[in-house]
């Protein structure tokens, strides 16, 4: 079975038309799915999903870099406060966007430096957005390394350099890889995923955008989490099977582990 790791289904494109959705990640093998907050709102909508789909779905709370400008008074307390369900896997997605400029950087930073602390407070792993904004983002995981130790998370939609990958599994973090690693401008990105340990690695849709080819332009979905996991097995040399499990079994042990 496949794990999505990081799909928005709280998002419009997606949220009406779930069954259907979910329906068709069954059929493509998807066991587990992740499901991504942006904002203190979507949050409480992701704990909901996963209440409807407890089987298949597990939620995150957290507040997007590109969202963090329009919280409200009192929104990162809902967030922590909704990190205390145990239904709760991780925390964000979180992290710094310099291709954007919706929200001022040093409020970016301010926000995942929360969400870095809360991850210490309650042993949730981090989900880490990471656009243009590398050295960033690398400096700031590096600060809470040093303080702290090894830091629990993944780097999301990978598209940055090996250097920055090798940093940061060094800090302990994993590294997925969406839709892109199918695109034929993306030599960059396939020769990181080559390069990845298999015990670090994962893979996800970023639904609804990054769909794989054939499906690049298309509103994405948790069921084409195969097509790009059917590239990462190329990439890497192994049959899909082999590389839906060690996948999966990847994921279970930074989003489910046994205590």
């Amino acid at each position: 079975m496949l794990t999505d790791t990081h799909a928005h289904l709280c998002d419009e494109r997606l949220r009406g038309q779930l069954p259907g959705v979910l329906d068709r990640a069954r059929a493509a093998g998807v066991g587990r799915i992740i499901c991504v907050a942006t904002t203190a709102a979507d949050s409480a909508e992701c704990l909901a999903v996963a209440g409807e789909y407890p089987d298949l779905v597990a939620p995150t709370v957290g507040v997007h870099p590109n969202h963090a400008a329009e919280a409200a008074d009192g929104d990162w307390d809902r967030v922590v406060a909704l990190a205390a369900d145990p239904a709760v896997v991780a925390l964000g997605e979180t992290g710094l966007d310099r291709h954007w400029d919706f929200t001022p950087f040093d409020v970016q930073e301010d926000w995942f430096a929360r969400h870095l602390t809360l991850s210490r407070a309650t042993g949730k792993p981090v989900v880490i957005h990471c656009r243009e904004a590398d050295a960033d983002v690398e400096r700031m995981l590096r600060a809470d390394f040093d303080r702290h130790g090894p830091v629990r998370g993944v780097l999301h939609s990978f598209c940055g350099s090996w250097a920055t990958a090798e940093a940061c599994l060094a800090m302990g973090l994993y590294v997925s890889f969406a839709g892109m690693i199918t695109y034929k401008t993306a030599d960059n990105v396939r020769e990181v995923a080559g390069r990845v340990p298999s015990d670090r690695l994962l893979v996800e849709t970023d639904c609804p955008f990054l769909a794989p080819v054939p499906f690049r332009g298309k509103t994405n979905e948790p069921a084409h989490v195969a097509l790009t996991a059917a590239e990462l097995a190329r990439v890497r040399g192994l049959d899909p099977d082999s590389l839906f499990s060690l996948t999966s079994a990847n994921a279970a042990r930074l989003f489910f582990p046994v205590s």
